[in-house]
């Protein structure tokens, strides 16, 4: 029955998203042990490379890529020029903002997101999804600053922020810009034509940086985190993204960056960097409500 089919689809969305926002949350951890060993653009411009070989072979194993897919490439180059944009910009807020900082900045995405959705898709927020989503951001900002009320009185905006604000409202505004864009491609098919325009914007831009890079001499721990981020954070997370995105509302999908500050929590504590005061899992908590009531479907 079709409202089966449509309670699965959305089911399957927030699964999707779920995934999503651990697999992100990792790449914050082992960006940062591998941030100050290779440039931003060189970072990125071969992650998007790799990524797009990745999809694009899964994509011929999987059914191919047909020509009608080819239909009205701006598309591809806007989405592939946003999703480029966010990811570069990350990296070049984190070179000077504090990480506490740039992850308060983070969670201003689904509250864009969701005047994107209206501006774009017409999607409304109703009470509800805003309750949760100021649930969610409460809950968040508990995590970021670990309860401690002093840290978050001592937040002060930076130009690293500030530049890393730039990438946010880029990543809300790609979430409702997918639904509309899309014209009925495969997942797979439609994530590897937006990597590969987020792979040449960036080439573009940063072909000297990875020229210039020596690469044989590169420390471990900057392959280990390119190859994380190429495959799970890049490949992996952009696929559930487009995923989700034609099957919940942008505000609905952006809302899952919340959970991202707990995901980071649970990397840092597996890779042995220490474990958060207790009086933190009270924001886990807040998130984990606000994702409980996006869960609920409204019509």
């Amino acid at each position: 029955m079709p409202h089966i089919a449509a309670a699965k689809d959305r089911r399957n969305g927030h699964l999707a998203m779920l995934t999503f926002s651990c697999l992100v949350a990792g790449s914050f951890s082992l960006g940062a042990m591998a941030a100050n060993e290779i440039t931003p653009l060189a970072l990125n411009g071969v992650r998007f490379v790799a990524a797009a070989i990745f999809v694009g072979i899964m994509a011929m194993a999987t059914g191919g890529i047909p020509r009608a897919s080819l239909r009205q490439p701006w598309r591809y180059a806007i989405l592939g020029g946003i999703f480029a944009l966010y990811f570069v910009m990350m990296f070049v807020g984190l070179k000077t903002a504090e990480p506490v900082s740039a992850s308060a900045v983070f969670t201003l995405t689904p509250l864009l997101a969701a005047g994107f959705g209206y501006l774009i898709m017409r999607q409304i927020t109703t009470r509800r999804i805003a309750l949760a989503l100021a649930t969610g951001a409460v809950g968040a900002l508990w995590v970021i600053f670990r309860g401690d009320i002093h840290a978050f009185l001592a937040f002060h905006i930076g130009r690293g922020e500030a530049l890393y604000f730039i990438g946010v409202v880029a990543h809300a505004l790609y979430t409702p810009l997918v639904p509309r864009l899309h014209r009925g491609e495969r997942t797979l098919v439609f994530t590897f034509f937006i990597l590969s325009a987020a792979s040449l914007a960036i080439l573009l831009l940063g072909w000297r940086d990875v020229v210039e890079t020596d690469w044989a001499n590169l420390p471990a721990i900057v392959w280990i985190a390119l190859g994380y981020i190429t495959v799970f954070a890049t490949t992996t997370s952009a696929t559930l993204l487009a995923y989700a995105s034609v099957r919940l509302a942008a505000a609905k999908v952006m809302a899952y960056t919340y959970l991202v500050p707990s995901w980071v929590i649970i990397w840092e504590i597996l890779l042995g960097h220490g474990t958060p005061p207790a009086l933190v899992f009270g924001g886990i908590g807040l998130t984990v409500l606000a994702l409980y009531l996006l869960l609920k479907h409204e019509a």
